[in-house]
């Protein structure tokens, strides 16, 4: 069994944490949906 992406049924790149994929992710917190994450700089 597979972890797969909630959004778009994606097996690599998976994040557990969040049950997305990577791309997804990534997506969603540049939009700010997921709250508590930002892009970090240093």
């Amino acid at each position: 069994v597979r972890n797969r992406c909630q959004r778009c049924g994606r097996p690599r790149g998976y994040i557990r944490r969040f049950g997305l994929c990577r791309i997804c992710f990534r997506e969603l917190a540049l939009k700010g949906n997921i709250p508590g994450v930002v892009k970090s700089s240093w």
